[in-house]
C-alpha cells in the first residue's frame, strides 16, 4: 500500500504538533481525523482558548475531535468509525489502549528527546539544563508505559553554547516535522526494524519530569556554568528567577532570560550579591565567579536589556538576590 492511502489519526495539542501535522496534510498523507484538547478559558478575562493544532485542523479542513474522557465510550466509538491504518501522537496526553492499539499498524509518538534519555514531560529543558551539547527527536510506538516503546528513529541536534529553550524548541519543532513524515513511509514500506528499550539501566538514564515554578529558582551558590545552563534551559519560557531582597526584606523577584559567566575571584563575597556600573552591568557573585545579566524582568514589568532597566533602577546594588538551592 502507498504511504499516501493509509488512514492517519493525528494527536496533538500545541505549537510543537502544527508543522507535523501541516507537513502530513501538504505532503498528501491522508489524515481522516485530529484529536485535541478540549476549548477552556484563559488569561485575565478568560476568553474561550483553543489549541494551536485545532485551529491548524481547522484551516486545513480536517475533522476535528475534542474529548473530555479519552475512555469515553462515545469517543472510541468515533475513533472506530474513522477505520485508521496508523496513529500519530505529538505533545498529547497519555492513551488508554484501547485508542492507541486500534489503528492497524499501531500509534507512533514524536518526542523531543534521543530516548531513552529523558523520558517525560520537559526533555528539551532538561537537556539543556543538565548540560547536554546534543539532543534530537524521536519517534516511538505507543505501549503501557509513558515514553518506553520500541524506537523507531531519530534525528539528532546539537545544542549550541548560545541555544536556549526557545530556538532548541524550533530546531527540533522542524527537525522532527521530516522524521514523523519519514516514519510514516518506512513503516508503511515495512522499512522499520523497532529497537525495544529493554533490559536498559534505568541509573544510567536522565528524566525529564515536569517543571514547576519552584524548580525555576536559581541557586546562586551553584558554580557558574551550572547557572548559565540553568537559565538557558528555562527561556524563555518557564523563566528562571530570582527573589530579591533589600535591606533583609523581601522585596520582589525577577526573571532571567540571558546571562554570561566571568570565572574571577571576588574575595568571598556572599553568593546573591548584586554589583552594577549604574549604565549597562549587572553582575551576580555565585560560587566560583560572576554571573552577568543581558536581559531580565523584574516582577510587575516587562522584559527588557540590564541597559534599560537600569535607566529606571540606579539603586539596583542596594538590593541582592536571595538564595535558592534547587539545582
Amino acid at each position: 500500500m502507498n504511504a499516501k492511502e493509509i488512514r492517519i489519526v493525528f494527536m496533538g495539542t500545541p505549537e510543537f504538533a502544527v508543522p507535523s501535522l501541516r507537513a502530513l496534510v501538504e505532503g498528501g498523507y491522508n489524515v481522516v481525523g485530529v484529536v485535541t484538547a478540549p476549548d477552556k478559558p484563559a488569561g485575565r478575562g478568560q476568553k474561550v482558548h483553543e489549541s494551536d493544532v485545532k485551529i491548524a485542523a481547522r484551516e486545513l479542513g480536517l475533522p476535528i475531535f475534542q474529548p473530555e474522557k479519552l475512555k469515553a465510550p462515545e469517543f472510541i466509538a468515533q475513533m472506530e468509525a474513522l477505520r485508521p491504518d496508523l496513529g500519530i501522537v505529538i505533545a498529547f496526553r497519555m492513551l488508554p489502549e484501547a485508542i492507541w492499539a486500534l489503528p492497524r499498524l499501531g500509534t507512533f509518538n514524536l518526542h523531543a528527546s534521543l530516548l531513552p534519555q529523558y523520558r517525560g514531560a520537559a526533555p528539551i529543558n532538561r537537556a539543556i539544563i543538565d548540560g547536554e551539547r546534543e539532543t534530537g527527536v524521536t519517534t516511538f510506538l505507543l505501549n503501557r508505559e509513558i515514553d518506553k516503546g520500541a524506537i523507531l528513529g531519530q534525528v539528532r541536534v546539537p545544542i549550541g553554547a548560545d541555544d536556549d529553550f526557545g530556538s532548541m524548541y524550533e530546531k527540533l519543532m522542524t527537525t522532527g516535522t521530516g522524521l514523523v513524515c519519514d516514519t510514516v513511509e518506512r513503516i508503511v514500506a515495512g522499512d522499520i526494524d523497532p529497537i525495544e528499550q529493554e533490559h536498559i539501566d534505568e541509573t544510567t538514564l536522565r528524566p525529564a519530569p515536569k517543571i514547576f515554578k519552584e524548580d525555576c529558582r536559581i541557586d546562586w551558590t551553584a558554580e557558574g556554568r551550572r547557572i548559565v545552563d540553568f537559565v538557558r534551559g528555562l527561556s524563555p519560557y518557564p523563566a528562571a528567577w530570582s527573589p530579591l531582597r533589600r535591606d533583609s526584606a523581601e522585596a520582589g523577584s525577577a526573571k532571567i532570560f540571558r546571562v554570561r559567566f566571568c570565572a574571577e575571584a571576588h574575595a568571598g563575597t556572599t553568593p546573591g550579591t548584586i554589583v552594577s556600573d549604574g549604565r549597562d552591568t549587572v553582575a551576580v557573585a555565585c560560587a566560583d565567579g560572576w554571573i552577568g545579566i543581558d536581559e531580565m524582568q523584574l516582577a510587575g514589568k516587562r522584559r527588557m536589556s540590564v541597559r534599560d532597566l537600569l535607566l529606571g533602577f540606579r539603586e539596583i546594588e542596594s538590593y541582592r538576590f536571595d538564595d535558592g538551592r534547587t539545582l
